[in-house]
């Protein structure tokens, strides 16, 4: 129901961001609906990496809004044709949240809408029945990388996490339960148990022992920064190997300079967000890694070194036609790339195309 637009001309939007005008002195014949422009066929319904590359080239033109990095989500047109109250009743809830955040009442005004990667796409590797390669530990719904895509619509992580826990799980973790009956399963008195157990205490004890001056919000909107910046919506050669080095030098961060609060006997909050920051490190390398990898454009990865001639994503089917599969070695190790092959017998590979 939405209409996207930033204004046409430079001076306009350079007088909003200046506080000067307003998205609604702008007239109709001066707002520049990009979507519906370069994707006539779908508008403002198209998936959402091509919208959000879309708004990031408007504000990277100097056509964006408010702090220059965000683009106009307008409903007038869909109040004049509806009404008010069907548009309400669609969105009220949201429309009153942005409401308490930006004081702006978007009934009157456009909401200002940032250009974003919705996901991260793939997840855990999963076989057909959804296990991991973890004897006996299964991964369902968004964390697995079964089906996602970088042209997923709304609702489609529920609808994933309903067909994987609905109709998939139950039929095939019987497989693995079959004979778990005959199992000894280890206790907490046993060996295996107090060797993991060491190895989490003494991770807790590394990281609460170094005694730095970052809190681990520091370090993880530093590693966000590096992320958004390198490895964001549009990656390059250069920036890829840049991230990956300046991944490093967070990690060195970390390790060195990070400062835990409170005890490691306590519920512990910041306790909790350094061990993940400590696994998110390792992720954010191996995404930089992949990324850098992968020698073409397709999908959510947009390498801007191989984009078609209007701007559209280079996919190269003859050398990447395969889900890239990494194995975890270590922390300092390299990790191993394991390829599998896509082999499409049913449908037709072909270019995705929203302008007809």
């Amino acid at each position: 129901d939405g209409r996207i637009w930033v204004p046409k001309k430079k001076e306009d939007a350079e007088a909003i961001r200046a506080g000067k005008k307003k998205p609604t002195d702008i007239p109709d014949e001066d707002r520049d609906f990009y979507l519906e422009r370069r994707y006539p066929a779908f508008g403002n319904l198209c998936p959402r990496d091509i919208a959000s590359r879309a708004a990031k080239e408007r504000c990277d033109a100097g056509y964006g809004v408010g702090t220059g990095n965000a683009v106009y989500l307008d409903f007038k047109y869909a109040i004049n044709r509806l009404g008010e109250d069907v548009v309400r009743d669609r969105y009220g809830n949201l429309f009153d949240m942005y409401q308490m955040i930006s004081d702006d009442n978007p009934y009157e005004t456009p909401m200002m809408i940032f250009p974003a990667s919705h996901y991260t796409m793939g997840g855990i590797w999963v076989d057909y029945e959804l296990q991991t390669s973890i004897k006996g530990l299964f991964a369902i719904g968004e964390c697995n990388f079964s089906d996602h895509g970088a042209n997923r619509l709304g609702a489609s992580a529920l609808m994933q996490g309903l067909a994987d826990g609905y109709f998939v799980l139950p039929y095939t973790m019987q497989n693995y339960l079959s004979d778990q009956i005959k199992v000894k399963h280890p206790g907490t008195d046993d060996p295996e148990f107090d060797k993991v157990e060491k190895e989490v205490r003494d991770r807790i004890n590394r990281l609460m022992n170094i005694k730095g001056t970052k809190s681990p919000d520091q370090i993880h909107k530093r590693l966000g920064h590096v992320m958004w910046d390198l490895v964001g919506m549009g990656r390059t050669l250069q920036s890829l190997v840049k991230a990956i080095a300046e991944v490093e030098e967070v990690r060195k961060e970390f390790y060195t300079d990070l400062r835990i609060v409170g005890s490691a006997d306590d519920l512990n909050t910041e306790l909790e967000k350094a061990l993940r920051l400590e696994d998110f490190l390792v992720m954010a390398k191996m995404m930089a890694i992949d990324a850098l990898n992968r020698n073409e454009s397709c999908g959510a990865h947009f390498r801007e070194e191989y984009q078609t001639a209007d701007g559209e994503a280079a996919r190269n089917d003859k050398d990447y036609m395969y889900v890239s599969c990494w194995k975890y070695t270590g922390d300092n190790e390299k990790p191993v790339l394991l390829k599998e092959p896509l082999n499409y017998q049913e449908i037709k590979v072909q270019t995705r195309n929203y302008k007809s």
